[in-house]
């Protein structure tokens, strides 16, 4: 298997919820670090909304592997950012087995 090509800096963000004070919640992204990826393409397609289209592409992205419980692991439910375009991360799997590197499995969506 051949190494990754981290190519690419993107900002990995989490989701941060608090109380809104009216029984709702005020959701914001709070960013835990940087980190060199791979990306990589794998399928797209449109999807009509009831207020616009999107452009859905799904992607793979590949990072330096990080110990369970550190905030440069990243997690499903998370999501990278890269400049204006964000990358919502769906899963995180190991890439090999020696546990060097994860594989991120995300989406993009641009409305259009």
């Amino acid at each position: 298997m051949t190494s990754p090509v981290l190519n690419r800096r993107f900002l990995l963000e989490a989701k941060d919820t608090q109380p809104d004070g009216q029984g709702g919640f005020d959701e914001s992204w709070t960013a835990l670090g940087k980190l060199w990826v791979e990306l990589r393409g794998m399928t797209g397609r449109d999807r009509e909304r009831e207020t616009a289209s999107l452009a859905v592409a799904n992607f793979r992205i590949t990072v330096r592997a990080a110990p369970f419980g550190s905030t440069e692991r990243p997690a499903a439910g998370q999501r990278f950012r890269e400049g204006a375009r964000i990358f919502e991360i769906l899963s995180v799997v190991d890439r090999d087995v020696e546990g060097r590197w994860l594989t991120c499995f995300c989406r993009e969506e641009v409305v259009r």
